[in-house]
C-alpha cells in the first residue's frame, strides 16, 4: 500500500484545560479529497489548524501526525514554516480577515513566491497576475492593484485560492470556503476548486457543516462530533447508508426539492460544552435512539461495512 500523504493517529488538541480534538485518526491519499463535516464547535477547524501548525497558544498537541513521511508534531518551527505555503496551504473561512487590508492583493499573492520560491519581487508580481487569471478574475492586471475592500466576497475568496495554490502545494485545506457567499458564487468557487485539483493533482481536506456541499466534493467523509470522529468511510457509502444517528440527522436536514415540507427537520439540542464532558456517547442527550448503555463509555469506531466505520453501539438497530 502506498504511504498516505497525510496521516494522523490519536491526535489530541488541548487549549488550556479543554480538549478540543480527542484521539482523532484519519489519513488522506495524494490527489484525493477527505470531507470533514459537523456542526460548529465539533473540532473541524482546530483539526485543520493542527495540521498547519497554527493552533493558538497556549495549547498542547498529542498523538502522531505525518505529512509526506515527516512527523509534524515536534517539528522545529523554521522547518514547519517551509512546509506552509509550499507543500501545504489553507483557505480560511473569511477572506476579509485573512487578507491584509492595507496591501494590494497582487502583492500578497506575490509574497508567497518571493518567500517560498525565492522569486524576484517584480517577477513574482507578474506571476500573481497570471494566478488571478487562473482563478477566474477578470482584468487581473487591474485587480492585482486593488485592496481587499475593493473586491466582492467572491473575488476575495478567489484571491485566497490564488495565494493558496501559488506554490502548487500537495495538500490544500479548505475551511468552510463558501460559507459567506451566495449560492451562485458558492457553486463557482466549488467548481474552481475541483478544476484546480484535477489540474494540479492536489489532495484536499475540505471542511464544511453542509453535507450537501461535501457530497459534491469528497471521495471520503469523516463526520465529527464533540472533537471526535463518529463516522468515516467512502462518500457514497456514508451518504447512502449512514450508520450514526448524528450523520442521519445531518442528512435529514438537507433540503430536498422532491420532498416538500412546511418545516425543515433539525437536530434538537446543541453541541455539548467541551469544558464539561460527560461519560458515554457525547451525542446521547440529543439522540432518539439512545439507551441506558450509551452512557457506559465512549463508543469506539468499529466496522459497519468495508472501509466504513461508525462509533455507535446501536448503529444497526437504529438504522
Amino acid at each position: 500500500m502506498p504511504q498516505p500523504l497525510l496521516l494522523t493517529e490519536d491526535l489530541t488538541v488541548d487549549l488550556g484545560e479543554v480538549r478540543i480534538v480527542d484521539r482523532l485518526s484519519f489519513q488522506l491519499e495524494a490527489g484525493r479529497t477527505l470531507g470533514v463535516v459537523g456542526e460548529s464547535g465539533c473540532g473541524k477547524s482546530m483539526t485543520a489548524l493542527a495540521v498547519m501548525g497554527l493552533v493558538p497558544t497556549p495549547s498542547r498537541l498529542g498523538g502522531r501526525m505525518v505529512f509526506e513521511g515527516r512527523g509534524l508534531l515536534g517539528m522545529p518551527e523554521p522547518e514547519r514554516r517551509t512546509l506552509r505555503g509550499r507543500r501545504m496551504a489553507m483557505i480560511f473561512q473569511e477572506p476579509m480577515t485573512a487578507l491584509n487590508p492595507v496591501v494590494p492583493v497582487g502583492v500578497q499573492i506575490a509574497e508567497m513566491l518571493v518567500v517560498h520560491d525565492g522569486m524576484p519581487p517584480a517577477e513574482a508580481e507578474r506571476h500573481a497576475v497570471g494566478l488571478l487569471d487562473r482563478v477566474g478574475i477578470a482584468a487581473p492586471d487591474q485587480r492585482a492593484k486593488a485592496y481587499p475592500h475593493e473586491l466582492s466576497g467572491g473575488m476575495r475568496q478567489r484571491v485566497m485560492i490564488a495565494i493558496a495554490i501559488a506554490c502548487r502545494p500537495a495538500l490544500l485545506i479548505a475551511d468552510e470556503p463558501t460559507t459567506a457567499l451566495d449560492v451562485s458564487v458558492q457553486a463557482q468557487i466549488l467548481d474552481l476548486l475541483l478544476e484546480l485539483q484535477r489540474d494540479e493533482g492536489m489532495a484536499m481536506l475540505f471542511i464544511s457543516h453542509n453535507l450537501g456541499v461535501i457530497s459534491e466534493m469528497a471521495d471520503e467523509i469523516m463526520v465529527m462530533y464533540a472533537g471526535r470522529a463518529v463516522e468515516r468511510g467512502p462518500a457514497q457509502e456514508v451518504l447512502l447508508r449512514p450508520g450514526h444517528p448524528y450523520t442521519r440527522g445531518l442528512i435529514a436536514t438537507i433540503p430536498d426539492p422532491e420532498r416538500r415540507q412546511a418545516v425543515l427537520p433539525v437536530i434538537a439540542g446543541n453541541v455539548p460544552d467541551l469544558r464539561f464532558r460527560t461519560p458515554g456517547c457525547a451525542f446521547a442527550p440529543r439522540c432518539g435512539a439512545a439507551v441506558a448503555a450509551c452512557a457506559d463509555g465512549v463508543p469506539a469506531l468499529r466496522p459497519l461495512a468495508p472501509a466504513h466505520e461508525v462509533a455507535c453501539i446501536r448503529a444497526e438497530v437504529a438504522a
